[in-house]
């Protein structure tokens, strides 16, 4: 089953029927043939019924969704997966509204759900880029023109994150994304990123913002001076990260509407999961996002942490 394709929503439900197809997609997702115990992997495990195991060094018993993000969900496999194939598949996400119509859940138990599948999004901190590099930087809340008269800022154009959070990111030409919420977009903020990230003697093109000066001692910098009119040259462009941002901005104006300062990076790293597999198949996209779900949210943890 695991190499089956699913194109579409009505391939997924019938690729999962029922909780127990469900169950055994995921223990072969997570383990193949050899089940380990979540609890001490060096231990022997006995197989129970219902999908259950028993760990012999500790005595606990365990299933396929122990210490992932399915633990202690008392929603339906089924379900799960479709949130998760609407998620990955959707190029801009779904927004919990429509999710919890989608799968008949209430709108707090659909955005929940959303919120523990974005904390599993997180693939790519280790990744290095190489090559020609894009590096820009964004910012996320609404324009200043559109609030009431009470709530606007002064002196907020430009570069100004008074009322804005900014997003810092990286991409390789052909490759992979990287974005992250930054603090500022202060020089040894950008750069603390860009050298832990990028490797020496790659080519960086950039805008002229003042963050980015002294790269030359470390990259072949390209800057494109956007100030005097000029979008790109034979020798560089930034038009790829821009590009990039654009369907960001359109993921969160069009389908989240608004998203807080807290939870904002959970959003990029959906965008960048999306970005980053969009060569993927559909069920390629599916199944590299089960491969990474060993990661559990509590409702604790996301509203007071």
């Amino acid at each position: 089953m695991i190499g089956k394709e699913f194109s579409s929503i009505v391939d997924l439900i019938k690729v999962f029927p029922n909780e127990r197809v469900c169950m055994r997609y995921l223990e072969r997702m997570r383990w193949g043939s050899n089940i380990v115990s979540p609890f001490d992997s060096s231990s022997k495990v006995y197989k129970c019924k219902n999908h259950r195991f028993k760990c012999k060094n500790t005595g606990k018993y365990f299933n396929a969704k122990t210490k992932t993000l399915f633990d202690c969900t008392k929603i339906e496999l089924q379900k799960w997966f479709v949130a998760i194939w609407l998620t990955t598949s959707h190029k801009k996400g779904i927004s919990s509204a429509q999710l919890a119509r989608d799968i008949k859940v209430t709108q707090k138990t659909a955005w929940f759900m959303l919120q523990r599948i974005r904390n599993c999004f997180g693939l790519d901190e280790s990744t290095e880029l190489a090559g020609d590099i894009e590096v820009d930087e964004t910012y996320v809340g609404g324009k200043n023109k559109n609030r009431h008269r009470d709530k606007k800022f002064k002196y907020s154009q430009g570069r100004s994150y008074k009322d804005k959070t900014p997003v810092f990111g990286m991409v390789q030409r052909d490759g992979k994304l990287l974005a992250k919420v930054v603090p500022n977009v202060k020089s040894i903020t950008l750069q603390t990123i860009i050298y832990d990230h990028v490797k020496l003697g790659s080519v960086m093109h950039t805008d002229e913002w003042l963050a980015y000066r002294g790269l030359n001692q470390h990259y072949d910098h390209r800057v494109v001076e956007h100030g005097k009119g000029i979008y790109g040259t034979e020798d560089s462009t930034t038009n790829t990260i821009e590009g990039a941002w654009s369907i960001l901005k359109r993921m969160i104006i069009g389908i989240y509407h608004s998203t807080s300062r807290k939870h904002l990076q959970l959003y990029v790293d959906e965008f960048v999961f999306r970005y980053n597999s969009r060569l993927a198949s559909e069920s390629g996209r599916f199944n590299l996002f089960l491969n990474n779900i060993e990661h559990r949210l509590t409702y604790k943890g996301l509203v007071y942490g």
